[in-house]
């Protein structure tokens, strides 16, 4: 699938709060904790289901962190994936009611 087909949403198993500049998530299912980047957490926070993933990373981490389009778009494909993998995030090909 494309990059920007790819729409993000929070998963309702999960349990999150802002530490300083990063997201700590809980999963309810099995307990386990997560502490995201500051980066991560800019793609976890901008996880609406509505904004497609290329456009958080175009307009979000790539403005904030000073990278290039195409590593963010690696990284960002690596780190969703791992959420996903988790039960953290759901994926779709098109915007995601919530």
């Amino acid at each position: 699938m494309p990059l920007n087909e790819i729409y993000l949403a929070k998963s309702s198993n999960i349990a999150s709060r802002m530490l300083g500049d990063e997201a700590i998530i809980m999963s309810t299912v099995d307990s386990t904790l997560f502490t995201l980047s500051p980066t991560g957490t800019v793609i976890w926070e901008a996880a609406d289901g509505q904004t497609p993933l290329s456009r958080i990373v175009e307009e979000r981490v790539c403005r904030q962190f000073n990278v290039t389009v195409e590593q963010a778009r690696v990284d960002a494909e690596e780190f969703v994936a791992k959420l996903v993998e988790h039960g953290l995030l759901i994926v779709s090909g098109e915007p995601i009611a919530q």
